[in-house]
């Protein structure tokens, strides 16, 4: 393939990387107000069904990941992505028809099942990708998680103003089928291998955690998602702890992870072409314990502006600690099963995910906001313990990667 395709290739997934996620990250903080209206009455109802609803995709992805990518392995990672922004695109339109919180909460399920536009964008990338330059790559679609993640709340807050959450999922719904459209005529299609290797859904997984190397990665992943998702809840009331007589708490939370996706958006391509051309290990123990420190430091008894530089400290270290984990991972895996590598290793990333949010709840029934962020912070310190191998074998390690490229 030649240059200029790849290029065209990586600015299409780019685009539909950021489309999917700011449609995703529009609708979480907006939740608890259309739950409310499908007949969730009371507060603690709302909050309930949006706990629910938040943790769906989730589950149904955890299970359907590993399949669409040996799907993908066997018809070509674009039809993957083309089904994920067309699957997305469906069940967005359809939450918009929503009528109860129970059919909302189904829908969301169905989301996480035929979803899936990142982890599908990723196993075309790294495929397409050559050795040299497959970190760079996957730190470029990293930059548009952040960059969608950082829109994503902002651009909900201002149509919200304008149209009604109903039209408003009508609309990126919308917006998806364009892009699946798009995806259609502008991507180059992948070679699908000849010989894919059946190795099953299970077998995918037994090969995938078989390799030391990866296992340690994606331990480390895990670690981080618990880290990060742990946090997510406890933001507000963390804010609220250190001025309890503000007004503008939501602003300031608004501030906060503005601050810390921004920082995300510059770190991602940094670290992507750092792992290209340095040891891995050494740049994923870096970013896990600048991002532990940034969380760390969030404890401390300041004033709410310290939180600043902290946020994005973590937002920088944490940039680079996914698309390292899917870099050993794609690295490893035979080319005619990277697909499903990918989606096994996404679905394995996935337990932090949903482990940070239990954790965190679990955690506010003994301890204060202040305590928990210190709690947290020990995850990426133990993601950074999982990837330190003895200096002696460091140079092991080099020559593992090395051949796996």
């Amino acid at each position: 393939m030649q240059l200029d395709e790849r290029e065209r290739n990586l600015r299409v997934l780019w685009c539909s990387h950021f489309l999917s996620v700011t449609s995703l990250c529009v609708i979480a903080p907006l939740l608890p107000f259309f739950l409310r209206e499908l007949g969730a009455t009371s507060q603690t109802s709302a909050l309930t069904w949006s706990g629910f609803a938040l943790a769906a995709p989730a589950v149904t992805y955890a299970v359907t990941a590993p399949l669409w990518g040996r799907l993908g392995d066997r018809w070509g990672q674009k039809w993957m992505v083309v089904r994920a922004l067309a699957g997305l695109a469906l069940t967005l339109i359809l939450m918009g028809y929503a009528e109860t919180p129970f059919q909302f909460f189904l829908l969301r399920l169905l989301q996480g099942a035929f979803g899936g536009v990142v982890s599908a964008g990723t196993a075309l990338a790294s495929t397409q990708a050559s050795a040299e330059s497959r970190g760079r790559v996957l730190g470029r679609l990293e930059s548009a998680v952040a960059a969608g993640s950082l829109a994503g709340p902002i651009i909900g807050g201002v149509l919200m103003d304008w149209w009604s959450f109903r039209h408003l999922l009508i609309l990126l719904g919308g917006l998806l089928a364009l892009s699946a459209v798009a995806a259609v005529g502008l991507l180059n299609r992948d070679r699908p291998v000849a010989s894919v290797a059946r190795a099953g859904v299970w077998g995918t997984f037994g090969q995938l955690l078989g390799e030391r190397r990866v296992r340690r990665f994606l331990l480390a992943g895990i670690c981080a998602n618990l880290g990060v998702y742990g946090l997510v809840a406890i933001l507000s009331a963390r804010v609220k702890e250190l001025s309890p007589l503000s007004t503008h708490a939501a602003t300031w939370v608004g501030v906060m992870q503005a601050v810390t996706w921004a920082a995300a958006l510059f770190g991602a391509p940094w670290w992507g072409k750092r792992n290209d051309t340095s040891l891995v290990e050494r740049n994923f123990i870096i970013a896990s314990l600048l991002c532990g420190t940034g969380v760390a430091l969030q404890a401390l008894p300041l004033g709410l502006e310290w939180l600043l530089p902290w946020r994005a400290l973590q937002g920088f270290g944490f940039s680079a600690l996914l698309p390292s984990a899917l870099l050993i991972v794609s690295q490893a895996a035979p080319e005619s099963q990277r697909g499903a590598h990918i989606g096994a290793a996404n679905s394995l990333l996935v337990v932090g995910q949903i482990g940070g949010s239990l954790m965190s709840a679990f955690l506010a029934r003994s301890l204060s906001p202040a305590w928990i962020f210190v709690t947290m912070s020990a995850c990426f310190v133990a993601g950074a313990a999982a990837v330190w191998v003895p200096q002696k074998s460091s140079d092991t390690v080099a020559r593992e990667g090395a051949v796996q490229s």
